[in-house]
């Protein structure tokens, strides 16, 4: 079941499934660019979670402003508008209400759940953002615009080139089932050390290799996809590997906390097809309509990833962001890699990174 709004505002070793609309609605914003250098001070992902709380319904969602980089809350009360510039962000008062996102959300849900589309909450144009893959045909584009029409331009479309899929394959890769994953992060919980991955990976087999053919490194103890896409696996053969992100140039990122992305904020993709990728967050609360089943509550970014990606991390700087399920493709530097927050999965399993 879809989420609400609400309920989001924060080793590399990877696996791969396809996804992926045209017009913009006459009297839609254009979509601001995002800084390069666009990441947040721990500070500004705290104030984010901060004011998720304190604002509830009152918000509809944060983002970072492509020239300063600060944190931007759009609200709808002036109420709103006082608790936030109180606590120090910058507001931005918006017309559609938080409610009024989710309800445009649950109209695509019910009318356009079309394999090959995904769609999220855009809040620098105060927007749902739809996209739809090369595999959508024109039928389904009329339905999908046809239900996006009744929304008093609530909805913008896109088509994006591709066919999104989860990406099987990885970097710092583990072999089980046949296929070939990445982990995201490794964690922990009371000194037993586990890595999350990608819970399309973790469905394949119970038991993970370090090589193809070789032995058992570790073994699942947790899954979930579709609706979620992460899972966990414990290690097993007594290695205690450090909390770190391959960034395939002979060095490592050292990764000490965890955060919900923001969008507006660069990140990096690491994973063993396309090694490490930069991008920035369009999209928060993003639905994606897979194949073999939706995934909701996800993050839609710009990074590219290829087929093997799957898994692999998405961080900024030493921040844990997100572990990736999928996307359309890449075209030149322009992707459209999707995560999964990994607060969320931390949060299944009771374990922390480190």
């Amino acid at each position: 079941m879809r989420r609400t709004l609400r309920a989001r505002i924060g080793v590399s070793l990877l696996v791969g499934a396809t996804l992926g609309l045209g017009a913009t609605p006459a009297g839609a914003e254009p979509v601001p660019t995002a800084s390069a250098s666009a990441v947040p001070a721990p500070a500004a992902y705290a104030l984010d979670a901060t004011l998720e709380r304190q604002l509830g319904a009152e918000s509809a969602g944060t983002y970072l402003d492509a020239k300063t980089g600060g944190l931007v809350v759009t609200v709808t009360t002036d109420r709103a508008a006082e608790r936030a510039r109180a606590a120090g962000a910058t507001v931005r008062r918006v017309t559609r209400s938080a409610a009024e996102l989710d309800a445009a959300m649950d109209a695509l849900e019910a009318g356009a759940k079309i394999t090959g589309t995904s769609w999220g909450v855009d809040p620098r144009t105060n927007q749902v953002a739809v996209e739809a893959d090369e595999s959508v045909s024109a039928r389904d584009m009329a339905r999908v615009r046809a239900v996006a029409n009744r929304l008093d331009g609530a909805v913008r479309i896109a088509r994006v080139p591709g066919v999104f899929h989860r990406e099987v394959a990885g970097g710092g890769a583990i072999y089980g089932g046949g296929s070939r994953c990445s982990a995201a992060f490794n964690v922990t919980k009371n000194s037993v050390r586990y890595f999350v991955t990608a819970g399309h990976c973790t469905n394949i087999s119970a038991n993970w290799s370090a090589s193809s053919g070789g032995a058992v490194i570790g073994v699942r103890e947790g899954t979930s996809f579709p609706t979620n896409d992460y899972g966990i696996v414990r290690y097993t053969d007594g290695s205690a590997p450090a909390g770190n992100v391959d960034l395939y140039n002979g060095s490592f990122q050292d990764i000490a906390s965890a955060a919900d992305a923001v969008v507006g904020q660069a990140l990096k993709k690491s994973g063993s097809t396309t090694k490490v990728t930069s991008g920035t967050v369009t999209a928060v609360n993003v639905t994606v309509n897979y194949g073999d089943g939706p995934v909701y509550n996800m993050v839609r970014t710009t990074a590219c990833s290829a087929g093997g990606d799957s898994g692999g991390a998405h961080f900024a700087g030493s921040v844990a962001l997100g572990i990736h399920s999928g996307s359309s493709g890449c075209t030149g530097t322009s992707g459209s890699a999707i995560h999964q927050p990994v607060k969320e999965a931390l949060a299944a399993y009771g374990v922390t990174v480190y």
